[in-house]
């Protein structure tokens, strides 16, 4: 009998948004993920590995008015996606650049083979863009 569950691959992510079709613009538009469908309230979004669901709150009602992400709260500390190489990088700030999208320095994470790039989505939910060095 196995003492642990082996898992694969992270099927799917979702975030809770305060507005789904603007953060659906976000992603679509700077991340280029696809539109797959609404589900009730939700938007699916695929990128072709990674499907995405935004969601607005569960319960409306108990949601905090103008609430915004914050990675000190216990849960999701930020969504890091992959990218080819460091030119993608380097493209992806000039691209946030262009939009205005507010964004970190391109960080060379040696030890672990990386770098890395974090910006904020409409909601200051952390993402990070990430490629392998070298």
């Amino acid at each position: 009998m196995n003492t642990n569950i082996q898992t694969g691959a992270v099927h799917h992510v979702a975030l809770t948004v305060s507005d789904a079709r603007r953060s659906q613009q976000f992603y679509t538009a700077l991340l280029g993920f696809n539109f797959v469908a609404d589900f009730g309230p939700k938007v699916l979004l695929h990128n072709g590995s990674v499907l995405l669901a935004l969601n607005p709150p569960p319960d409306p009602a108990q949601a905090i008015a103008d609430d915004r992400f914050d990675e000190s709260r216990i849960g999701l500390d930020h969504l890091s996606l992959s990218v080819a190489s460091i030119a993608d990088l380097e493209a992806a700030a000039g691209l946030f650049d262009a939009q205005g999208v507010s964004h970190g320095e391109i960080k060379p994470l040696a030890p672990f083979g990386i770098a890395v790039l974090a910006f904020r989505d409409p909601d200051n939910i952390q993402v990070e863009l990430t490629a392998r060095l070298g």
